[in-house]
């Protein structure tokens, strides 16, 4: 790779070569407490059920996990479902995180469940963020895609309702075939409910969703770049998810606008908001920067890559992510494959490992929603 030869590209250089923090350390930890869910969307990730599974890790065993998840050095911890709220002793477990000095937020579904009460609760158990999904601006659409019929209004009640008891909020929007065309009349209603970040998730087919949902790489890339436009002057942050390649665009967008002497802006590239849940400077990919715990403890890159290195009840969670032989691949560029093994960006992008996976049945293989051809051979 070519040595860095502007201000802007010199500090994409250090973010992309400095990976000590993330091979020692995840930046977040996702937690699947339940697998139960009262919902049975279209897409969802863990094909998630009504009850919940006997199996689950139990109160001490949880405990157990948080402990080893602060010996990190307490990066973000997620609790997510499912439906977290669909476990009795939720609020104990975060508020024991907490005492940890993790950074805890929350992803409940729009149930009847996150009532003002139990929102006032999560707040005082020590969450700072909670997301919610909404994935279309119009009931019908929403409705259709959660399969649950008032979900969309009830989603925004919730939104309003965490500003009133003084939490942030963040929305999450999956992107497939179904809402592409919806998602600039999305904005209004990121804004109504005060969203201090729109979470665009890029649909990977694992669980319920299914290869022939994805849009195409060219419309991916007509994403990134509206996505781009957008965080110029939303008052909100904007992070695509499950999409490392709008990192590669934002550095083509930034050199343009530097060419033209226009003000370099670092949009995108991670706002810094009172809640204290940062957006770490470093891209976050599956294994790098990121860890999944599934609601049986299996200790997983991602959610959407579910290819077990371990088992909390029997390995430590802290030495398989350092040393697990997937997760040193994942976070080793050099490994990658095609043409994210070619790419100039690879240390910055990486391509997503969980739709590689999903499509080609190998994680180090190239991202086939990507429309980037690498200049190097």
């Amino acid at each position: 790779m070519t040595q860095p030869t502007s201000a802007t590209e010199r500090q994409y250089h250090d973010e992309r070569m400095g990976r000590a923090d993330f091979n020692e350390s995840p930046f977040v930890v996702a937690w699947e407490v339940t697998y139960a869910c009262s919902f049975a969307c279209k897409h969802c990730r863990a094909d998630a059920q009504h009850q919940r599974n006997p199996q689950e890790l139990t109160t001490t065993e949880c405990y157990r996990l948080i402990d080893r998840i602060a010996d990190f050095g307490k990066p973000i911890l997620i609790f997510t479902g499912g439906d977290p709220m669909m476990r009795r002793d939720l609020f104990d477990l975060i508020a024991y995180a907490t005492q940890k000095g993790l950074r805890c937020s929350l992803t409940p579904t729009a149930t009847t469940l996150p009532t003002i009460e139990r929102l006032t609760k999560a707040r005082e158990a020590g969450i700072r963020r909670v997301a919610l999904s909404l994935d279309a601006p119009t009931p019908e659409a929403h409705d259709d895609f959660r399969q649950v019929n008032g979900s969309w209004e009830r989603t925004m009640r919730i939104l309003h309702d965490v500003q009133a008891v003084g939490m942030s909020a963040q929305v999450n929007t999956a992107v497939a075939r179904f809402n592409l065309h919806l998602l600039p009349a999305m904005v209004p209603f990121i804004q109504e409910v005060q969203a201090v970040q729109w979470s665009v998730f890029f649909l990977v087919p694992t669980g319920r969703a299914q290869i022939e949902w994805m849009i195409s790489p060219e419309e991916h890339e007509r994403m990134f770049n509206w996505l781009y436009d957008l965080s110029s002057q939303a008052p909100f942050d904007i992070k695509a998810t499950a999409a490392p390649m709008y990192r590669r665009v934002a550095i083509e967008r930034k050199r343009a606008e530097q060419s033209t002497g226009q003000p370099i802006t670092f949009q995108g590239a991670g706002f810094q908001y009172a809640d204290g849940l940062n957006r770490p400077t470093k891209g976050v990919n599956d294994g790098n920067g990121f860890l999944f715990i599934s609601h049986l403890g299996e200790i997983m890159p991602s959610g959407f890559l579910p290819v077990s290195a371990g088992n909390v009840r029997t390995d430590d969670v802290v030495q398989v992510y350092r040393e697990h032989p997937m997760f040193k691949d994942l976070r080793d560029p050099s490994k990658l494959k095609g043409r994210c093994g070619r790419c100039e960006y690879k240390d910055v992008c990486g391509g997503q490992r969980g739709r590689a996976y999903a499509v080609t049945g190998d994680y180090l293989e190239t991202d086939p929603v990507c429309v980037y051809q690498p200049k190097t051979v």
